[in-house]
């Protein structure tokens, strides 16, 4: 597999790599699903409201079974992937650019006893290496904002996608009507250029001949779960400091404020969207 991975990617794939985010996010963030949560209450534990993130977005794929081919693109620790290997039976493909969180991935699905269903590859989803057509379903949990080539991103997604096949993600997004310039202390902190937002997202998925079947809007819970995270963070920093350096914590600290600020200040969305191929797209 080639490692010239564009700028944008390769940086994050230097930085979940580290031990630091690596320690982060593992005891932090929620373990298995280090991903936006959907919560019933500001206070409810992260890992919980995470996994209902999860079970949300596998009721979006309704038909899959164990004869089911799924692609999980920027998996993570690869929570979802055992979820839907779990209570599916289907195989899945946990594609993910950080070693690192693929070896936490690997490392549990054997623990679980999954490990037949999942495999494990260390790629970028800039450039998936699997041929036209090879999956009845892709899933995205918050990942492709980390690419500076977003459209070639879902471009890929299209691609290795069967005829009637869906893609499921969320992503966090700027809002459509965000003003210029507000959203530079998360660009900073992301090492970013831009954000996407729905009315790219949904616009691109028509340019490659994904019809939308389902478009949620949740942005309330992007700020709800950082100040979460935050919280958590903060409750256990004199713990966490002996796995992750004070000079980190205290970025992620600053970090995650400027997401709650963003979100509460309306310029941040978040969305789960699914979509289906069309049977008659030709994709190039």
């Amino acid at each position: 597999m080639s490692k010239d991975y564009s700028t944008a990617v390769a940086t994050a794939r230097d930085y979940y790599n580290s031990s630091d985010a690596d320690n982060f996010y593992f005891h932090i963030w929620g373990g298995e699903d280090i991903h936006i949560g959907l919560y019933d209450s500001p206070d409810e534990p992260i890992f919980k409201a995470s996994r209902r993130t999860v079970e949300r977005m596998a009721s979006f794929l309704e038909g899959l079974d164990e004869n089911s081919r799924v692609l999980d693109i920027g998996s993570g620790f690869g929570g979802a992937a055992r979820y839907l290997a779990k209570n599916v039976g289907c195989q899945v493909v946990a594609l993910n650019l950080s070693e690192a969180e693929n070896a936490r991935n690997r490392a549990m699905s054997r623990e679980q006893g999954l490990e037949h269903l999942i495999e494990v590859v260390d790629a970028s989803f800039e450039d998936i290496p699997y041929a036209q057509e090879s999956f009845d379903a892709v899933w995205s949990q918050d990942a492709i904002l980390h690419s500076g080539n977003r459209v070639r991103v879902v471009e890929e997604v299209a691609r290795v996608l069967k005829p009637g096949g869906r893609f499921v993600f969320t992503d966090p997004m700027q809002a459509d009507d965000c003003p210029e310039g507000v959203l530079q202390p998360i660009l900073d902190r992301i090492h970013l250029e831009t954000l996407g937002s729905p009315g790219f997202y949904r616009e691109m998925a028509r340019k490659v001949g994904l019809e939308e079947e389902r478009f949620e809007q949740h942005h309330e819970q992007l700020p709800t779960h950082y100040a979460r995270v935050l919280k958590e963070t903060e409750r256990q920093e004199q713990e966490l400091s002996q796995t992750v350096s004070p000079a980190y914590i205290d970025r992620m600290k600053k970090g995650l404020q400027h997401w709650v600020d963003g979100g509460n200040n309306g310029y941040l969305a978040w969305v789960f969207s699914a979509s289906a191929k069309n049977d008659s797209s030709c994709i190039l």
